[in-house]
């Protein structure tokens, strides 16, 4: 696996310039948290309290993977039933200044697989209900083009985008394996990303309007979407046209193993959120393949984030391309995302680093959980701990909940069956 940077043949201006990048960092963390003092005075009791608790730290006591999983579940439950458009699919968020949002097709999409795999690990018939009403309610909202809108059910304008609509074959893969009634909108959502894609294996023609303009490497997690899909139907050049992108995007892969154009807003500074999506996407394809180039790809962007983790087992929110940070806040979501990824690196390579990341990062994760306390945040993940960060900030976020409960499933199945069989 690659990890060489490029060393300027000046040292002194390689001292220089860190040193710069180090006092913009620091000022830039002053100028946020003199802002973040402000605003707060303006905000609500429940805000104000909430924000209190998060700075004074994470409690000392884990609560444990089973409490946290069955009340993350429990929320995602509440996130369908309060949707403020109740019409089957999940809420995007829960917001503490406005409450409940509308569903939200693009993460409904990807919750489905969480709540059948739920289903089938224990039996709940709640899990299986729930995920039909999902499923039914995103093929109602199916465009002609096979295709599914981007945002909110309620977002304007109304445009098929390739990202959503790959999230959302995900759960229509999921669907149609454990209900076996969802063959023709899979195939129609998976046969509109083969027929979009352009010739170097990069999706750029129907990009979402409400993330920032330009290729994206965590495309990466649609050709996963096309690896399942392909299970199902193994003929129709999904896996071909997933291997593709997944080519493409490591052509973008720094030498040091971090991606550009790896980011919803600013890909100078990726979220580990879509760090995450990336990874998992590299990794999807290994498995798939079982090419090692791949496994040597994916361990390279996973090594890079192991260097940004602290002494907590948290990462910053942010990534630079060096592998530092300009932010102190977490992005919980990507978090999650980034301990599955290497908890299955681990169940791969026996490499113990992943495994010790994973854990703690999981443990860290769960101590940001209420599992007792009101409905409305009882079970949720925050956008950003402390809750103020600039990712989700005041909010609870439907995807978030998702792979909480994914990574602590998948640590769970390890520890009872060991790390291979947990990931097959």
């Amino acid at each position: 696996m690659s990890s060489q940077v490029t060393i300027d043949p000046d040292p002194g201006c390689d001292r220089n310039e860190q040193g710069g990048r180090l006092l913009r960092t620091r000022l830039l963390r002053v100028v946020r948290r003199v802002k973040a003092n402000v605003d707060a005075r303006r905000l609500p009791a429940a805000i104000k309290e909430q924000l209190r608790i998060d700075r004074n730290g994470l409690p000392a006591m884990d609560p444990g993977s089973l409490p946290v999983i069955d009340a993350a579940i429990q929320w995602l439950y509440r996130a369908q039933d309060e949707s403020a458009s109740r019409d089957g699919g999940v809420a995007r968020s829960f917001d503490l200044r406005t409450g409940w949002e509308s569903s939200y097709p693009e993460t409904t999409g990807y919750i489905i697989s969480t709540l059948v795999n739920h289903a089938a690990a224990t039996g709940s018939e709640e899990s299986r209900i729930r995920a039909r009403r999902m499923l039914d309610w995103l093929v109602g909202i199916q465009m002609p083009c096979g295709a599914f809108q981007g945002g909110k059910i309620d977002s304007r304008p109304v445009v098929p985008v390739h990202f959503n609509t790959g999230q959302i074959l995900l759960g229509l893969a999921a669907g149609e394996t454990t209900f076996g009634s969802y063959r023709r909108p899979l195939c129609r959502a998976a046969d509109w990303l083969v027929e979009t894609q352009d010739r170097d294996g990069c999706w750029r023609g129907f990009q979402s309007p409400f993330a920032a303009a330009g290729d994206k490497t965590y495309d990466t997690h649609i050709a996963w979407a096309l690896l399942e899909a392909a299970k199902i139907e193994p003929n129709r050049g999904y896996a071909e046209a997933a291997l593709a992108n997944v080519h493409w995007a490591l052509t973008h892969q720094r030498a040091n193993d971090w991606f550009d154009y790896c980011c919803l807003s600013d890909a100078s500074q990726p979220l580990t959120h879509t760090i995450g999506y990336a990874l998992r996407g590299v990794i999807e394809a290994y498995l798939h393949f079982r090419d090692p180039r791949l496994l040597k790809a994916a361990r390279g962007t996973a090594d890079g984030v192991l260097t940004a983790v602290r002494s907590d087992g948290s990462l910053p929110g942010l990534l630079a391309s060096d592998w530092s940070s300009p932010v102190d806040w977490v992005c919980l979501t990507g978090m999650a995302q980034i301990a599955y990824c290497w908890l299955t690196l681990y169940g791969e390579t026996s490499d113990s680093r992943y495994r010790d990341a994973a854990l703690a990062a999981n443990s860290y994760l769960r101590r940001t959980i209420l599992v007792d306390g009101p409905p409305d945040i009882r079970g949720g993940v925050k956008g950003s701990f402390p809750i103020d960060g600039e990712y989700g900030k005041y909010q609870y976020l439907s995807w978030a909940a998702k792979f909480l409960v994914d990574s602590l499933v998948l640590e769970q199945n390890f520890r009872r069956k060991g790390p291979r069989s947990a990931v097959a």
